[in-house]
């Protein structure tokens, strides 16, 4: 089972854009999917993650306000939608998906990764 992640690009402070995690097949006992990002040199962080069943979502209280996920179940997709990007959203956005029975911001509770895509904020 293979994450791929895509989207990402240069983008002016300011700008927008929508990130897109599929994948290559239905995973069997996933539960909740979460958007991480890293910046060089920093540890990953947790963006937003959102149930399967349900759509519940849920966010870094840092990332309240700008970054919206939502997901296509028959699309077996996951999205980020990045409004008012500004030069510290610079990183690689890591799409993730978890077999936890609850929402979790801890990227050890999940279990698959996809390869990450990068975005660019120019001031």
């Amino acid at each position: 089972v293979q994450l791929q992640a895509f989207g990402g690009g240069l983008v002016q402070a300011g700008g927008s854009l929508r990130l897109s995690c599929a994948a290559s097949e239905r995973i069997f006992g996933i539960n909740h999917m979460g958007w991480f990002r890293q910046v060089p040199g920093k540890e990953r962080e947790f963006v937003a993650g959102i149930s399967w069943n349900g759509g519940i979502v849920y966010s870094a209280d840092s990332m309240k306000g700008r970054f919206t996920i939502s997901r296509d179940n028959a699309k077996v997709a996951v999205y980020l939608q990045i409004n008012g990007l500004k030069p510290e959203d610079t990183a690689v956005y890591y799409c993730a998906a978890s077999t936890r029975s609850w929402g979790t911001r801890r990227q050890d509770d999940y279990d698959y990764w996809g390869q990450g895509t990068e975005v660019t904020v120019s001031s």
